[in-house]
């Protein structure tokens, strides 16, 4: 499975963006799929999961209330809108699955699939 991201770029503090992810193949419904980020000198982070199968999304505190993950099952892409975009969001997003992970209401563990990851700068 190849997972490739799309729609980083640099806005201002306040600013919207949407993240695209999209998958070189179908998968089946338990796969579960998610965004992370890692900011320089930081540990990559799980923000957001979304899982069909279970009917479950999870949000890093860190982004609930701005960012929503959704998935068109139909074009086989997973997206990230993120919303009231601010300086401390700037990283490297990347869009991961997995067939095992779990998505629920706790932290997100590494996935097994990843992207090469998205750049994205939030500045005024």
């Amino acid at each position: 499975l190849q997972l490739v991201e799309s729609g980083g770029g640099l806005v201002q503090p306040g600013e919207s963006l949407t993240l695209s992810c999209a998958a070189s193949e179908f998968t089946a419904s338990y796969y579960v799929y998610g965004w992370f980020r890692q900011a320089p000198g930081k540990e990559r982070e799980g923000i957001s999961c979304l899982s069909l199968s279970q009917g479950s999304t999870y949000y890093a505190d860190s982004v609930k209330g701005r960012f929503t993950i959704s998935r068109d099952a139909a074009k086989n892409t997973l997206y990230l809108q993120m919303n009231n975009l601010q300086p401390e969001d700037t990283a490297v997003y990347y869009c991961a699955s997995d067939p095992l992970r779990p998505c629920g209401n706790y932290p997100m563990s590494p996935y097994l699939y990843w992207g090469q990851g998205t750049q994205v700068n939030v500045s005024s």
